[in-house]
């Protein structure tokens, strides 16, 4: 699992090194978009001694070794079997693998924004069907929650319910990273296949969460960074307006209980000025921020 994970990492972290979605994001002027646009980095060429070795390993192993280890351990096949195309356990025992698939999914995509790959394009058209049909029909996508806890080991962060525990649980983290990869892999491909998913996805968020509705926040914030992308990519404002109930809704006691320091949930993000609590949850909730202020000023 270690090497895993650090495979995993590299290839994020090389793709987000490369900041800044090509194509339709970076090219619609007349949409609200960022006062500052990033250079695309379908524009830039890295030829120095470091990197550009590092990035042909990422292309040639690393992406592969990701998509092996996401079959491997049986991530790929828990969107099977919510499909019901399949009998079985949930394979795992956290609630946020579905994100590892995601995550993957996102960094070869950046890959193939690089350099076209007629087979690793087909890996993922390939992965991305069996997402498709494990989404329910009003768009919810959680294979821990539609599987059940029916797996002899314990699972962690599942509740009996849709939305019940947002505090522990990761409906909301993986629908963010479900997002980013659909945003990517559109950007890179052109193909609507994970975009139908996301959108479909997040037309469901827009119509369960918000003022008058469920008032509850993610206990693990990135669903508001996915919801931009997202927004970016189909100008829908929802997915931006949600963003940003997210946030303003963090810290307040109307509507939820406040989950504390740890979920940065103790005060109104506009008033917190020291970084407190779970580091990756922190690092999410400032970019979200940071996007949802430049896009809203």
């Amino acid at each position: 699992m270690t090497r895993f994970k650090t495979a995993k990492t590299l290839s994020l972290a090389l793709g987000l090194a490369c900041a800044g979605l090509p194509g339709l994001a970076a090219e619609r002027a007349a949409a609200r978009d960022y006062p500052i646009q990033p250079v695309p980095f379908t524009q830039t060429e890295i030829a120095d001694a470091f990197w550009a070795p590092r990035i042909e390993t990422n292309r040639n192993v690393t992406v592969q070794h990701n998509l092996q280890s996401c079959q491997r351990t049986g991530r790929v096949q828990n969107f099977v079997v919510a499909a019901r195309q399949a009998e079985g356990a949930f394979q795992g025992v956290f609630g946020f693998d579905d994100s590892d698939v995601y995550k993957v999914i996102e960094g070869a995509a950046f890959t193939l924004a690089r350099q076209p790959d007629p087979a690793l394009d087909r890996q993922l058209d390939d992965v991305i069907a069996k997402i498709a049909a494990a989404q329910e029909p009003d768009g919810y996508l959680y294979t821990v929650g539609q599987i059940g806890k029916t797996a002899e080991k314990p699972i962690c962060c599942v509740s009996k319910s849709r939305w019940e525990d947002l505090r522990s649980g990761h409906e909301l983290y993986n629908a963010g990273h479900l997002f980013e990869a659909a945003a990517a892999h559109f950007e890179a491909t052109g193909k609507r296949n994970l975009l139908g998913v996301a959108t479909k996805y997040a037309d469901l968020l827009v119509r369960v969460f918000g003022p008058g509705k469920n008032m509850g926040v993610p206990g693990h914030e990135e669903v508001e960074i996915g919801l931009v992308k997202l927004f970016r990519v189909t100008g829908n404002e929802e997915y931006l307006k949600l963003a940003r109930f997210y946030l303003d809704q963090r810290g307040n006691a109307q509507g939820h209980e406040l989950y504390g320091v740890y979920n940065q949930d103790h005060e109104p993000v506009i008033q917190q000025s020291t970084a407190v609590g779970h580091a990756v949850r922190a690092a999410y909730l400032y970019t979200g921020m940071a996007d949802v202020a430049a896009l809203t000023g």
